[in-house]
């Protein structure tokens, strides 16, 4: 052997890496959950886990449950409202014309004083 050496290739900790030396693999259970768009979902449970109700659709993001024959609905999303929309919420529209007469007049008042304005 010309140069050899016992652990020429290899390095440390390589070798097979079979169910001898990690152990046995832990139990599992694949539980079924269905969405609303009809997708299946099977993720893997330790076989002593507790399996939640619901379940995020991965292709999706809707909510699942385990019961095909009847997924949960899509959640119902609130459009966006506007700073203006809140505003009109809690203001009548004399209310409105009373403030924007007040803020017009006071601008009317500091440019006849000659602040400048822009």
């Amino acid at each position: 052997m010309v140069g050899g050496s016992a652990i020429r290739g290899s390095r440390v900790g390589a070798g097979p890496m079979g169910e001898a030396e990690r152990g046995d693999a832990a139990p599992r259970l694949y539980i079924s959950f269905f969405c609303s768009n009809g997708h299946e979902t099977r993720p893997a449970f330790a076989a002593d886990a507790v399996i939640p109700e619901e379940w995020d659709c991965p292709r999706c993001g809707l909510p699942t449950n385990r019961d095909a024959e009847n997924p949960p609905p899509p959640p119902k999303i609130t459009p966006y409202k506007t700073h203006l929309a809140y505003v009109k919420e809690r203001r009548s529209d004399d209310e409105a014309k009373a403030i924007l007469a007040e803020a017009l007049d006071s601008l009317r008042n500091r440019r006849a004083a000659g602040e400048v304005i822009y």
